[in-house]
């Protein structure tokens, strides 16, 4: 749970609702003119309460495809054009029903992984702790926090597939990883 001070910056959201969930999509506004989003991501995030995106969006274009889809809550990665670095935050929580989540990139935490910055900023203090930057797919439960990164839908990098998560939250939390090849 977010520190006592922080409570007046949770957003809050009824249950049910169906979040779908992206990061590291790196599209610059070329690219998002040119090729939009994957057609297996559109028709996954077709009928989502809302879009979490934990950072490296990288442009204003990119997060207009997403806006286009569903409401959209982001934070900044570290390849943020300027206009989105003064725009989004590093860090938001939310409360989703009973569970809260926290929403981070992940890379500005000295001399720790992704992982091991959400572990250390989130771990503990919400039920839910999404982060990006590796570009590699988590959803794991520890210690009673699903940790989950969706992978990216546009760089899978070294994964074999790109990825991208939805999160059903209802009296429960319901975590999916979804693969695609392109």
């Amino acid at each position: 749970m977010p520190a006592p001070e922080q409570l007046s910056e949770i957003e809050t959201f009824p249950a049910p609702i169906t979040v779908g969930v992206v990061a590291d999509t790196h599209l610059s506004a070329r690219a998002a003119a040119r090729a939009g989003l994957p057609a297996p991501l559109l028709a996954g995030l077709r009928g989502v309460d809302l879009i979490l995106h934990a950072g490296d969006v990288t442009s204003p274009e990119a997060l207009a495809l997403f806006e286009a889809l569903a409401p959209v809550r982001a934070v900044q990665g570290n390849n943020e054009d300027p206009a989105l670095r003064m725009r989004l935050p590093r860090i938001r929580y939310f409360r989703f029903g009973n569970f809260t989540a926290g929403l981070m990139h992940g890379h500005d935490v000295e001399r720790m992984t992704a992982r091991q910055a959400a572990e250390h900023t989130l771990g503990g203090r919400v039920d839910v702790a999404i982060f990006g930057h590796s570009h590699r797919p988590v959803c794991e439960w520890r210690d009673g926090t699903l940790f989950f990164n969706p992978g990216s839908p546009t760089q899978k990098r070294w994964e074999p597939r790109y990825s991208y998560g939805i999160i059903r939250f209802t009296d429960t939390v319901e975590p999916e990883l979804q693969f695609f090849d392109p």
